[in-house]
């Protein structure tokens, strides 16, 4: 599969406790259909092939044998087709009985894993039956006639050869649950997918702290985790176990089964993902011990498929409204707090803030507004200030006006329409050329007003661009693209809007309907006249594309360092209800030429906390050259076209 993706799967069979034979059609049957489903690897449960409960039958010779005899019936059975499988049985080598995880691939066994951490607490007493491998060098199985001839026996790292970054090990069950899980050694070994095979059995809230346990793990591993658990058909003499089936990619939850219905769920894991999450991330150390694991290397056969998980159009946005709710009050928090410390930092009272009428000016009010009621200041000390000129409107020009009204700040409102009619005479600008001088002096002079007012009442203006603007730098230089502290720098647009839904719906007030209004504005630094209906003739996004577009773009270039073929071959599926292939292109291409020819201007930016994952501040997440190329990356876009 191309851009690093792989179909993994756990499944949970039905199964009759010591009938090899009835687990082993079982299994098959599970084989086949992950096989149809262009299924990579499929994991199965601990000791699946007798079944975990067992208990003293695991001593007797028939079941061992029958186990055997049960595991060369599916090997013979799935020898032709293209998957990678994983499944439990008990093995006995050298006079001893293990607790093993066999994973083989098209009738050869490919190596032999057994468990490193035995319990014996509580419900279990593995220990009654089962050894764990003290010594793991140069151990291998040599049952010729069942294919286990040579296979490595012990901790084993595999290698699919002919797939990039695809390297995977196996734990099972307990091993998880330990201090210090095998599967924190085989990440730092080069293991980037970790499979476990358990028979975690199921009581009131452990299916809550088995998730948790495995997103953390995965998380702290950065790695894909496929967890396949028993489920119905053991023995519930004493136990219950659900078939609690778990697929998690970084921390992130791709699948989860229903308790107690046995089945199979898929999962596609990004694997360059997961190698980018730990090229940028230093503290993630490599250890390479040499002789302490096998390395298995083998290839696997070209599997395509259609990718089958969501990608999210609104990466910045969390989908749940109540988890939303959550993040936009963290958030809001952030910034507040922030600017509260600079504040009281340079011992002032006052703020000086330009005020459109606009969703990013708005927001930063609010986020000045919150941090005036911590520090308990006068809501005057916020001098706000509109400047109206050329494209300004009635709607956004009253909208700011009562925005700063109802806080209750101080408004000054200072017309800048002549002092830019002096100024294009100053420079002999034709004031009928509606070009880039006549846009940015308009912005200019309003930077110089709120520089010249922050002196006049001993205060710090506050910057209002954000994280979009940013990226494709819309601003203007030594304009609205500068401030003494910017509260926005590191919040999309995209997410700017919910932002301030949230704060509308907190309140039950004629601030609330307001800001309401705002959010239907179209988005416009409204630098040109008004058409001749009087309402905005300046739209950004037909200027610079939808920033919805452009924030998907922006947070998987950045957040995730992907490709710009792969950037376009999940915005289509992201946006295929949205937007054509031609112009997810070309706002692609946009972008790119933008992000690269706009970062001089994000090389001098001024202080702003980060909130999310994802900045641009060059004392933070992000640094380039203002000269870099992008010669190679439109390359890249051309070759899509």
């Amino acid at each position: 599969m191309k851009y690093g993706f792989v179909r993994v799967a756990a499944a949970t069979p039905d199964i009759k406790v010591a009938d090899c034979f009835y687990n082993a059609k079982s299994i098959i049957e599970n084989i086949k259909k992950a096989y149809k489903n262009n299924t990579h690897i499929i994991a199965f449960p601990e000791l699946c092939i007798t079944g975990y409960t067992c208990s003293d039958l695991f001593l007797q010779d028939s079941l061992l044998q029958d186990s055997l005899l049960a595991f060369k019936e599916i090997l013979s059975q799935t020898k032709d087709l293209n998957i990678t499988c994983i499944i439990g049985m008990p093995i006995e080598h050298l006079g001893k009985l293990y607790n093993c995880a066999v994973c083989f691939y098209k009738g050869e066994v490919l190596g032999i894993v057994p468990k490193t951490n035995i319990p014996n607490y509580n419900e279990f007493y593995e220990k009654r039956h089962f050894n764990t491998l003290e010594d793991n060098n140069s151990n291998f199985l040599n049952l010729k006639d069942l294919n286990f001839y040579h296979s490595c026996f012990g901790k084993c790292i595999f290698q699919v050869e002919n797939i990039p970054n695809f390297t995977f090990a196996i734990e099972i069950c307990e091993d998880l649950w330990s201090v210090i899980p095998p599967s924190s050694n085989y990440v730092l070994n080069g293991a980037n997918v970790i499979f476990n095979l358990s028979a975690s059995n199921e009581i009131a809230g452990k299916s809550i702290y088995r998730k948790e346990l495995i997103k953390n793990q995965s998380a702290r591993c950065i790695c894909g985790y496929v967890y396949a658990n028993a489920g119905y058909g053991e023995s519930t003499t004493d136990l219950v176990f659900s078939g609690h089936n778990l697929i998690y990619e970084n921390g992130r939850l791709l699948k989860e089964s229903n308790l107690f219905e046995n089945n199979i769920i898929y999962g596609d894991i990004d694997l360059e993902y997961i190698n980018s999450e730990r090229r940028k991330n230093t503290s993630f150390k490599t250890e390479q011990s040499v002789g302490k694991y096998h390395i298995v290397p083998y290839k696997m056969e070209d599997i395509s498929f259609t990718l089958d998980r969501y990608i999210d159009p609104m990466p910045f946005v969390p989908k749940d409204e109540e988890k939303r709710a959550v993040r936009c009050k963290e958030i809001l928090d952030i910034q507040a707090y922030a600017l509260k410390k600079r504040i009281e930092h340079i011992g002032i009272k006052n703020v000086v803030i330009g005020i459109s009428g606009g969703l990013d000016s708005t927001y930063a009010l609010i986020v000045i507004n919150r941090c005036f009621e911590l520090l308990g200041y006068d809501k005057k000390g916020i001098i706000t200030v509109t400047m109206p000129c050329f494209g300004t409107t009635d709607r956004t020009y009253n909208n700011a006006k009562k925005l700063c009204q109802i806080i209750g700040t101080t408004l000054l409102e200072i017309n800048i329409k002549d002092a830019v009619l002096k100024h294009f005479e100053d420079i002999g600008h034709d004031t009928n050329l509606h070009n880039v001088t006549y846009e940015n002096s308009q912005a200019r002079e309003r930077t110089q007003i709120l520089m010249d007012i922050s002196n006049k009442y001993n205060g710090i203006v506050i910057g209002t661009g954000d994280l979009s603007e940013l990226a494709l730098g819309f601003a203007t230089y030594n304009g609205d693209h500068m401030s003494m502290y910017g509260v926005n720098g590191s919040v999309p647009k995209t997410l700017i809007r919910y932002l301030i839904e949230y704060f509308a719906k907190s309140i039950n007030n004629e601030l609330s309907e307001i800001l309401l209004d705002i959010l239907n504005t179209p988005v416009s630094p409204e630098l040109l006249p008004p058409n001749e209906s009087g309402k905005i003739a300046q739209i950004t996004e037909d200027i610079v594309g939808p920033y919805e577009l452009h924030d998907f773009f922006l947070y998987n270039m950045i957040r995730y360092s992907y490709s710009p073929e792969k950037i376009y071959f999940l915005a289509k599926i992201a946006f295929k209800d949205s937007y054509n292939d031609e112009t997810i292109l070309k706002w692609l291409e946009k972008f790119y030429i933008r992000f690269f020819t706009q970062q001089f201007k994000r090389s001098c930016l001024p202080d702003g906390v980060k909130v999310g994952s994802v900045s641009l501040s060059p004392r933070g997440d992000f640094r380039m050259p203002s000269d870099a190329s992008f010669n190679a990356f439109l390359n890249r876009i051309k070759g899509l076209k």
